[in-house]
């Protein structure tokens, strides 16, 4: 179950920075995660100042197909 991050994110980068795989993309919003990327490692969920990120489970449908399809064209953060 990849992580989702949701529309409250700040857009700090601090779950890239603790990304062990660089799942995370930077976009005009927010931050997303790439679910094809994404190990579920859930260090991002812990790390997350304002609780934005959530696993799939607990993500609407929304929320899920939003931060795939847009870490499919937002630039890697980490690149």
């Amino acid at each position: 179950m990849p992580s989702v991050i949701h529309d409250n994110c700040i857009k700090c980068g601090t779950c890239a920075s603790i990304c062990p795989v660089s799942a995370m993309h930077l976009c005009d919003a927010q931050m997303v995660i790439d679910p094809d990327t994404c190990i579920d490692c859930g260090a991002c969920i812990a790390e997350c100042p304002v609780g934005a990120i959530k696993n799939d489970a607990e993500s609407d449908a929304a929320a899920i197909k939003f931060n795939a399809e847009q870490a499919k064209v937002c630039p890697n953060a980490n690149d």
